[in-house]
């Protein structure tokens, strides 16, 4: 495809019916397809990635309270991208050129080296490989401090996932049993149990008229080890997993969007490896020593209507 698209080159991966494209900007998924159904809402070629669909959120995920923070010795000045609240939003890597790695029919590997800066002043590395497999699609992660001191780390992921009928109309099943309380500003000021509010998905319900722009934690996990939000209409639904080393999920309905159309059509679920404003808090923050690596995966499976059945 034409270099020319704002998001770069196009990498699309195929399986059987399953189709994937990702970008060379900020490595963002901008589709995935199973049967010509789509499992993400992501925009078109000739777009601008908005709302953050698709995108790689490092190396922090979600908000950071005016773009500040100190670690170790070292302070960070980011710059405010969200302004009518103040804060920056959503790391430094997703409107950056990503290179190929490797590619194959059905994955494609891309990395980015991040310089230091003043927003982040160490050396980062990052690799993501998405693959196409029997259950659909997995993105593994792998993060090195390519810097002489330690580096706070942390990163997450913003699919948007649909099946084809308004929030308003989807079954949520989101296993979590704390959320994140905030402020005026979406940033954390506390934690509570979801037992007994309103925000309790850890059973399969309707979303209705709820708006979520929420960050859930104590994540129950199968035996595997991943935890699985699923969203279902009908006979569509989509499971969003992710491995131990995502111990935060974001979910968003899309109240805020612009263009208004574009509201309440698909929900996000971001699994996330620190909450908002882990840089500043140091909440969950990954430390990573110089030359050591992080690793971690998530992935999206739209399951056959008869697994639903059996789930």
């Amino acid at each position: 495809m034409e270099h020319s698209a704002p998001s770069g080159d196009q990498h699309e991966i195929q399986r059987g019916d399953r189709v994937a494209v990702v970008t060379e900007v900020g490595a963002t998924l901008r589709v995935f397809r199973a049967g010509g159904v789509d499992i993400v809402d992501g925009f078109e070629v000739d777009e601008v990635s908005p709302a953050g669909r698709g995108q790689v959120l490092a190396p922090w995920p979600n908000r950071l309270d005016g773009g500040r923070y100190a670690f170790e010795g070292r302070e960070g000045r980011a710059a405010i991208d969200e302004p009518e609240r103040g804060n920056a939003i959503h790391g430094l890597v997703r409107w950056l050129p990503w290179r190929v790695g490797s590619e194959t029919d059905d994955a494609v590997t891309l990395t980015c080296v991040l310089p230091a800066q003043p927003a982040y002043p160490w050396r980062l590395e990052l690799r993501l490989d998405y693959r196409l497999g029997p259950e659909g699609l997995a993105v593994t992660t792998r993060a090195t401090n390519a810097s002489d001191r330690p580096a706070p780390f942390g990163i997450g992921f913003h699919p948007y996932l649909t099946v084809g009928v308004s929030v308003d109309e989807a079954v949520l099943t989101l296993p979590a049993s704390r959320r994140l309380l905030t402020d005026e500003r979406a940033l954390p000021v506390g934690e509570e149990e979801v037992d007994g509010i309103a925000l309790d998905f850890r059973q399969a319900r309707t979303i209705g008229e709820a708006q979520l722009d929420t960050c859930f934690t104590g994540l129950v996990r199968d035996d595997d080890g991943r935890v699985r939000a699923r969203i279902e209409a009908g006979e569509r639904a989509v499971e969003l997993w992710a491995d131990d080393a995502f111990a935060y999920l974001q979910a968003y309905t899309g109240d805020t969007l612009e263009p208004v159309s574009r509201r309440r059509q698909a929900i996000a679920i971001e699994p996330m490896t620190c909450p908002p404003n882990a840089l500043a808090t140091g909440t969950d923050l990954v430390r990573l020593e110089p030359g050591a690596t992080w690793s971690g995966t998530w992935g999206i499976d739209p399951p056959e209507p008869e697994r639903l059945t059996q789930a």
